[in-house]
């Protein structure tokens, strides 16, 4: 997907060595398929803790959040595409397009109380990803809806979409509706029933970051 939307942003008029795909570490870019490229020409894909790249030495303070981001995310971009696959995760829920910034930073694990609440929705709000994030891609193609973020055949379910949003919050919510909608099928009870409903997207919603009220949530179904 990230490849692909890569071609999408050439065609715009973006130069190959002007767009980064980066992740935490190399090993899980590996483990993801792709081939790592430090070139100065190409599409640079590359992981924090690639040899030069690291977390920045001073702490990013905002509410709730004291962390360290990652080089790539604050000062080698201009603009951020959050591609995520949607995942039904543990503690928060669920883990998409939000939640994914948490691989920018050193500590995510920090956040993850009281269902990442509302850790995922100020930390988004921090400078250094709100004002450079531009769009969230959601891979539905194969969806994790429970016992997840780790893949499990047994519950993983085929949906073959992809969603895509200018609004990170609504991008979520939709995604989670997704979740929910496998859930029942499969006769489960609801994340709100277990307890872990992604609620950081309610915070979200009140702290101006988009919307997570689906009378306020447009969507436009085409398939290709």
């Amino acid at each position: 997907v990230s490849f692909s939307f890569a071609g999408l942003l050439q065609e715009s008029g973006i130069q190959q060595k002007n767009i980064i795909i980066w992740d935490r570490t190399n090993r899980e870019l590996r483990e993801a398929g792709y081939g790592l490229n430090l070139n100065r020409s190409g599409i640079k894909v590359y992981g924090t803790d690639t040899k030069g790249i690291g977390y920045d030495s001073q702490l990013t303070s905002h509410l709730n959040i004291g962390s360290l981001f990652s080089s790539i995310q604050s000062s080698k971009i201009t603009a951020s595409i959050s591609p995520a696959i949607l995942k039904d995760h543990g503690m928060a829920g669920v883990t998409a397009g939000m939640k994914n910034y948490f691989g920018a930073i050193h500590n995510p694990n920090k956040y993850h109380d009281f269902n990442c609440n509302p850790f995922v929705a100020e930390l988004f709000e921090t400078k250094l990803i709100k004002r450079k994030h531009k769009l969230t891609i959601l891979d539905s193609l194969i969806v994790q809806y429970h016992r997840g973020p780790s893949y499990h055949a047994r519950w993983a379910e085929k949906y073959e979409a992809l969603i895509f949003s200018l609004d990170p919050v609504a991008a979520d919510y939709v995604g989670w509706q997704v979740i929910e909608k496998l859930r029942a099928k499969k006769g489960l009870a609801s994340l709100k029933e277990e307890k872990r409903a992604p609620v950081y997207l309610k915070t979200a919603e009140k702290m101006g970051l988009g919307k997570a009220n689906p009378e306020e949530i447009q969507i436009i179904e085409e398939e290709v």
